[in-house]
């Protein structure tokens, strides 16, 4: 497969099959519907695998929802309790957990301020645990946040910050939350990933760091993200091949113009857009002009989520009322 930008696993899986008209040998997919929500589950079994899909092993979960970009109230808090589900399903099966919440991104830019705003939304304890001296709750769990920045703005890997706040405040599992970026402009603010394998700071703007995973932390770690931005030469790419079918539909089949049109290759549109775009300032990334409001809505349902799904007896009427 040629080097198309996405950080969806199910995406990667879909290119494959456009390519090779046949589904990737130790990939395991399965979807499903529920209410408003598609969901795919993609789970890469072993080391062939991950080498076609570009992808470690573990399990990659995409929840689909095409009216998330205008959600009302209650579609919000149904793609929150979809998500909540997923999450809980994931967590370290341990009684009294700690969870480390980590908002990756630049809270400066508005498509990568996803992180930075879900963490200001989830309901941190660690403190009340630490002022009572309270090891446990059946209530609650030890939960705290940080959004550390990007290497610009600190100097510093967010790597090496994480990883010393893990050793101090030691966490069973992280859980991060990051911008991706998108083949698709569909997809782009309407899909949520789940992964058990980590996450890449600055994979959504392919600026990718040293991997928050359970090797480099030496714990657990759940990545949570959103496709904000899409690959300007992808944008590009898919909108041709829409203007070929149009196009191909309306010349004859078998003359020149339609077999000029039929025999051009994916690759070299790309390569070919890709080239167009470079004296403009090498490639760029495209987001949606209601990018505000929906940063905000996502990080709304995302934090409810994380709310619902790590403490034992928060519910969506809790979250609604109180921590919102």
């Amino acid at each position: 497969m040629f080097n198309v930008r996405t950080d969806l696993a199910m995406e990667v899986r879909e290119l494959y099959r456009e390519k090779t008209k046949q589904e990737i040998e130790g990939v395991a997919v399965n979807t499903e519907e529920q209410g408003n929500v598609n969901i795919t589950r993609v789970e890469v079994l072993n080391d062939y695998g991950a080498q076609v899909m570009g992808k470690a092993k573990g399990n990659y979960i995409t929840l689909e929802c095409s009216a998330l970009r205008r959600a009302d109230a209650d579609l919000k808090d149904e793609v929150s309790q979809t998500l909540a589900k997923e999450i809980k399903n994931l967590l370290v099966p341990k009684k009294h957990l700690k969870v480390l919440i980590v908002g990756l991104g630049n809270w400066n830019i508005t498509p990568d301020a996803l992180g930075p705003r879900v963490v200001s939304k989830v309901f941190v304890t660690r403190h009340l645990f630490k002022m009572y001296n309270k090891e446990g709750d059946n209530d609650l769990v030890e939960l705290s946040a940080i959004s550390p920045g990007v290497m610009g703005t600190t100097g510093l890997e967010t790597s090496e910050i994480i990883k010393g706040v893990v050793e101090k405040s030691r966490p069973d599992m992280v859980i991060a939350v990051d911008a991706l970026a998108s083949r698709k402009m569909e997809r782009v603010n309407t899909t949520i990933q789940i992964s058990t394998t980590g996450i890449s700071p600055g994979s959504g703007v392919g600026s990718k760091r040293m991997a928050l995973d359970q090797e480099n932390l030496g714990i657990p770690v759940l990545a949570i993200g959103v496709p904000t931005v899409v690959d300007a030469a992808t944008l590009t790419s898919d909108t041709i091949e829409m203007v070929i079918n149009s196009f191909s539909q309306q010349a004859k089949a078998g003359s020149e113009f339609y077999n000029m049109l039929a025999e051009l290759k994916e690759e070299e549109k790309y390569t070919l857009i890709r080239e167009v775009l470079d004296p403009y300032g090498a490639n760029l990334l495209v987001t949606p002009k209601e990018v505000d409001e929906v940063i905000v809505n996502m990080a709304q349902i995302i934090a409810n989520a994380i709310n619902i799904a790590v403490h034992p007896s928060i519910d969506l009427k809790d979250v609604n009322r109180y921590l919102n």
